[in-house]
């Protein structure tokens, strides 16, 4: 559990606030169908936590178009995200205490959309893209640019998979991993 000691929140999108690895498992269950290839669904989803990367190499490496077949169904599927629960109201509490969230995603604008879909996109002060342009995550390069432009001094990084802690830390963060299983009203107080 984290106290709200913190002035400036820095989060992940993807399996942190919004429950997309149920839909992404889905959509790449599916993919793997069109091209005649079956993996269960507790692989699939244990692969894509890892990357979407990691998941075609294990289990597609020789299909060419799986990606852009995969990335076609999950992005019908996330036209009606969903988000763990807890989590707008957790942003809305840190902003009413005078706090500041921020997201850093490896996602295209496609992000933009599911932040007002979900309606918590007035919540962030900033969100960094892939089309940002800095390196991915566990590089740091995002979190300083952050770091740097907003003069945090007392800040959190939160995210579901290694990379967004090693990340943090290399900025100077403090860092919580979530795994989705606790709201995040019970995780951040």
């Amino acid at each position: 559990m984290v106290n709200m000691h913190y002035d400036d929140y820095i989060w992940d999108l993807g399996g942190t606030l919004l429950d997309n690895y149920e839909l992404s498992t889905q959509a790449f269950i599916k993919a793997l169908e069109h091209f005649g290839l079956s993996a269960s669904h507790d692989e699939v989803y244990h692969y894509l936590k890892q990357s979407t990367a990691a998941a075609i190499a294990h289990f597609a490496p020789k299909e060419n178009n799986f990606l852009q077949v995969y990335k076609a169904d999950e992005a019908k599927r996330l036209e009606h995200p969903i988000l763990f629960s807890g989590a707008k109201e957790v942003l809305a509490k840190i902003v009413a205490s005078g706090g500041r969230n921020f997201l850093v995603s490896h996602r295209d604008k496609q992000v933009l959309s599911l932040l007002e879909k979900t309606g918590i996109s007035g919540y962030f002060t900033e969100v960094v893209t892939s089309e940002s342009g800095f390196a991915r995550k566990p590089d740091p390069e995002s979190m300083l640019y952050l770091k740097e432009k907003y003069h945090i001094t007392n800040g959190i990084v939160i995210g579901d998979r290694k990379i967004d802690c090693q990340a943090g830390e290399a900025a100077g963060f403090a860092t919580l991993l979530v795994d989705g299983k606790k709201s995040l009203m019970e995780i951040v107080k």
